[in-house]
């Protein structure tokens, strides 16, 4: 079991439990061996490390190629037509695919009984900023024209930064978005926040806040690391939705979770804001093993249950 602790009227901390422990550092272990030995390119391994998140019991799963869009929908049975989770993946705007996020889409979509279209969208180092951003606007847009009336945003990492970043594009207004839901964002790609270099901070998965910088200068190929479409901590909008970050105790981006969840905050916004002391970036992805990242599930599926009209 965790516990948790309030520390400010919008963070609420929870401690990983004694139990829990080596299984987290059993999952970390997996995760540096699988790049130690990896399955192939860097983008054939990511996925091989995503996909380890099994697909869910009592959804089905259908490829969509049309449209200008690509990507699975992941159904549960009798969720409603009106409404839908769209899941960006995160990848440092280089990795990942919506083949391999379809277990981690499926593990949000089963519990919150609403399908998840888990998507597709341009990569650097062949498509660089702002061709990813334009991509998540579209989708949402698309959305609409397939009857969703209803959206809620998901995303990990830079897939987080990416539906945040769609709060941006004020010209559309269809389908309505009903929440947020992030896991890990990457939300300042200037990096500029505390956690990047705090010796306090010891991030398992970012050993050195260079892997970042790197990352971050291939996809901004010269663009301006503040900008909102990039680095949404820029650019909280005044008026946003209902908004859940979690975020691993341990992260180099945990700064960047709590200075936007206090921003949207003054703003007035619902913010609720998760950090699970001893955990992973995007440690969700190991809910097949780890107690906290299934119960962590469970709370964002509670969250975008709250929140639809």
């Amino acid at each position: 079991m965790t516990t948790a602790t309030e520390t400010t009227s919008i963070e609420t901390r929870h401690v990983l439990s004694d139990d829990e422990r080596p299984i987290e550092q059993a999952v970390l272990a997996a995760i540096h061996r699988l790049f130690q030995n990896p399955t192939g390119d860097q983008r054939e391994t990511y996925d091989t490390l995503i996909a380890m998140t099994p697909i869910a019991d009592g959804v089905t799963v259908e490829g969509v190629d049309r449209d200008d869009v690509s990507g699975w929908w992941v159904r549960p049975a009798g969720a409603p037509a009106d409404r839908a989770i769209l899941f960006l993946h995160g990848g440092a705007y280089m990795l990942g695919s919506a083949k391999a996020y379809r277990g981690m889409a499926s593990q949000v979509a089963i519990r919150a009984g609403v399908a998840a279209f888990v998507a597709d969208y341009p990569m650097a180092p062949e498509h660089v900023f702002p061709a990813a951003h334009e991509a998540a606007a579209a989708l949402r847009r698309w959305l609409g024209h397939q009857g969703v009336s209803q959206v809620a945003l998901v995303g990990d990492s830079a897939g987080g930064a990416l539906a945040l970043s769609v709060l941006g594009d004020t010209a559309t207004i269809s389908p309505a978005i009903a929440a947020i839901a992030v896991f890990s964002p990457w939300l300042d790609l200037a990096m500029t926040g505390a956690s990047f270099t705090s010796p306090d901070i010891r991030d398992p998965i970012f050993l050195q806040p260079a892997m970042l910088a790197g990352l971050a200068a291939a996809y901004l190929a010269g663009a301006d690391p503040k900008d909102g479409r990039a680095s949404p901590l820029y650019a909280v909008p005044e008026v946003l939705p209902p908004l859940l970050i979690q975020v691993g105790g341990n992260e180099v981006l945990l700064d960047d979770a709590r200075r936007y969840a206090q921003a949207a905050a003054d703003k007035g916004g619902e913010v609720q804001l998760d950090v699970f002391e001893g955990l992973h970036h995007v440690f969700q992805n190991a809910a097949k093993d780890l107690p906290t990242a299934r119960r962590a599930l469970d709370a964002v599926a509670a969250f975008l249950s709250r929140h639809w009209a």
